[in-house]
């Protein structure tokens, strides 16, 4: 299976241009609209097969020996080769393929990208069934599922950027999915614009890569890093340059501080897309990239240091944040971003299996939970806000019983999964001598279990804030179904990465080791304490995991409260509900000035510009008409025409700048479209 290893990708690929086809073709020649039966049966059935044929594939790695299990194919020629001269003054093919490596790292990826994203897709027909749009954003799915394996699947950073941009535009046309919708036009315009940001040192990155070492494929890269580099660098080199842009594009993709601001209010979106985009498979792109990296990561010690700054710091900001929101989806937007800081944190400290053990368990939970909160939604008849709800337990048994089982997983209480992965991370964190960072990260378990169950008791117990109950139900099969499967996952896939202190195999652990070739990691900065610490600081961290329970018990359970904690430290309730007052800082620094700058720039056009056209014409018509040369009928008309002609060409070209972003978003489509068939059809 693994020589056609192509086909995985390719199936969402055609999901999306049948769907997508049928659906225009509907639309504009006939004013129907596509059935739909045919648009789940195909864009469920297309990503249910690539499942399959992902687990077949990985089956096939697990025959190989361990140091070996890697694949790798080029389909084709994508930019023939070029002399270019590198930074070494040595000269360098610049030979881009469409190839696909198939390892231990992608293959972790490859199964729940399509196993979970299989799942959601189901969800989304009972979510999605009475909603206008149904194909376009099944396609949209399918569009998303391509580019992501795409991401994943890649043997070198162009076509890793070739997916990485693509999610991105998925992400921007699923978060503005409800067009009617000024705010979630707003959010997926803010995604969109943040995501840019990274993306520039992404690209900064890869031009250094290449410049570097002469090649942007992973294999030859890293041996070639391995080469030039034996040993970490002393000090700020070259390698520290491109880590650091590399990680610039990971916290715009990842949502770390300071390019975060994105990812919350990506929850304007519909809430399958929450699931599958912003917690599940592509915020997780960044540490997957710095994962892949860990070749030249390894070999730079102080932009690890700031890759576990940032993410411990992002870790406690958002939960911070996350303590006292009232948006249902908010509280698991603000979780997401927390959990992604766990999890560069870990590649900070060179715990790379760990963090990948996390976003494997974290897809699970995280998907779990906001299927859930999609569950109540749909059955609050979309009221997100946890103030109205309460008492829901008895009206949504499954939702209230599965979303319970994703809260015990996050919080981090034996044996669900994320006890497994966070305890992993806090011990790696704590082995290699980063006290502080595992204090900081103890306190944040603490506040997650805190708030995933204050989100519970507001919702699901205490007496009733809505209105008539008489309109509130539990989901149909096609949204229960996945969300068992998922709570089953919870509970089952931590025990694929035991701890040592448990006397078990580590079976993710021993597959997925091999994959980093070429590091130091483990080879700094542990300490290798005794088993019986390992074993204190797990039972700590389940400690501090049951306060946050009792104490959101406490207040939200017993007391009946909903915010009168906040009128202790009302100011600093005031501060963290506002989130730091981080998007009104960005306004007043970035956005207001460059709106101001657009809009002089626009009078200026206006007044400036436009005055002088119109100003040139009238001193014509009046030069003209002095000289005697012509009279003023004919100037008139000769003017008249001039303008015509300008006005003919605007006419077609200020269709390319209109301003919408959606249009910009289907010429890049097209963009790719043509070149990938201007290389296909072999020029």
């Amino acid at each position: 299976m693994l020589s056609n290893l192509w086909i995985i990708p390719a199936l969402p690929l055609i999901g999306f241009l049948t769907i997508g086809t049928l659906g225009l073709w509907k639309l504009y020649r006939k004013g129907e609209r596509l059935g739909r039966p045919i648009v789940y049966w195909v864009c469920c059935g297309v990503i249910g097969l690539a499942f399959l044929l992902s687990i077949s594939c990985f089956v096939e790695l697990t025959t190989m020996p361990p140091g070996d299990r890697v694949f790798e194919t080029d389909l084709l020629t994508w930019i023939p080769g070029n002399n270019i001269r590198t930074t070494g003054g040595e000269l360098a093919q610049f030979n881009i393929s469409w190839g696909l490596q198939f390892d231990p790292l992608s293959a972790i990826f490859l199964l729940f990208v399509t196993g979970i994203g299989f799942l959601i897709h189901v969800y989304s027909i009972g979510y999605m069934w009475e909603e206008e749009g149904f194909w376009r954003f099944f396609a949209y799915l399918n569009l998303f599922m391509f580019m992501m394996l795409v991401l994943i699947l890649s043997n070198n950073y162009m076509g890793l950027f070739v997916g990485w941009e693509g999610v991105g535009l998925c992400s921007y046309l699923l978060i503005g999915y409800y067009t009617r919708k000024r705010s979630a036009g707003d959010a997926a315009k803010k995604a969109f614009v943040v995501n840019r940001i990274g993306d520039f040192g992404f690209v900064l990155g890869m031009f250094l890569i290449f410049s570097t070492l002469g090649t942007l494929d992973f294999t030859e890269g890293f041996s070639e890093v391995a080469r030039l580099s034996p040993g970490p660098e002393v000090g700020w080199g070259v390698l520290s340059w491109i880590a650091l842009l590399l990680f610039i594009g990971a916290c715009a993709k990842s949502a770390q501080i300071p390019l975060y601001v994105w990812l919350p209010d990506a929850m304007e979106g519909p809430t399958p897309v929450s699931a599958l985009i912003h917690a599940a498979t592509m915020v997780t792109a960044g540490v997957y990239m710095v994962a892949r990296s860990t070749a030249i990561y390894s070999r730079t010690p102080e932009v690890l240091a700031i890759v576990a700054g940032i993410g411990i710091l992002t870790a406690v900001v958002a939960a911070s944040i996350g303590l006292f929101q009232r948006d249902i989806k908010k509280v698991l937007a603000y979780s997401t971003v927390s959990q992604l800081g766990y999890m560069f944190t870990a590649l900070g400290v060179g715990a790379v299996v760990a963090a990948i053990f996390h976003v494997f368990t974290h897809a699970f939970f995280k998907a779990l939970l906001f299927l859930g909160s999609g569950s109540v939604i749909r059955g609050m008849h979309h009221e997100q806000d946890m103030l109205k709800m309460g008492g829901l337990r008895k009206y949504m048994p499954v939702t209230y019983r599965t979303m319970l089982v994703g809260t015990l997983a996050i919080a981090g209480i034996p044996p669900l999964a994320g006890f497994f992965s966070k305890d992993e991370i806090l011990w790696k964190v704590f082995d290699h001598g980063s006290y502080f960072i595992w204090v900081i990260g103890a306190i944040v378990a603490g506040m997650t279990s805190f708030y995933m169950f204050r989100l519970i008791f507001l919702t699901f117990f205490g007496e009733e804030r809505f209105e008539d109950a008489s309109h509130v139900h539990e989901s149909p099969r096609t949204m229960t179904i996945p969300l068992l499967v998922l709570a089953l996952g919870s509970v089952m896939v931590g025990f694929l990465g035991m701890p040592v202190w448990s006397g078990l195999p580590n079976v993710f652990g021993d597959f997925l080791e091999p994959a980093f070739k070429h590091t130091f990691l483990g080879e700094q900065g542990a300490h290798h304490a005794p088993i019986a610490l390992e074993i204190g600081l797990a039972v700590l961290s389940v400690v501090i995991a049951v306060v946050g329970f009792l104490l959101a018990r406490y207040f939200f359970l017993q007391r009946q409260a909903t915010f009168e904690v906040a009128g202790v430290l009302k100011s600093l309730y005031r501060w963290v509900y506002s989130k730091y007052y981080v998007d009104e800082i960005y306004d007043a620094v970035a956005v207001h000035p460059i709106k101001g700058l657009g809009n002089f720039l626009s009078r200026f056009d206006t007044n400036v510009v436009d005055g002088i056209v119109n100003g040139t014409a009238t001193l014509t018509r009046v030069a003209a008409w002095i000289s005697g040369m012509f009279d003023r009928e004919v100037v008139d008309r000769m003017v008249n025409m001039v303008a015509e002609v300008v006005n003919s060409f605007s006419l077609v070209f200020r269709k390319l700048q209109t301003g919408l972003m959606q249009r910009y978003a289907l010429f890049f489509v097209f963009g790719v479209v043509a070149l990938l068939t201007f290389y296909l059809v072999g020029v």
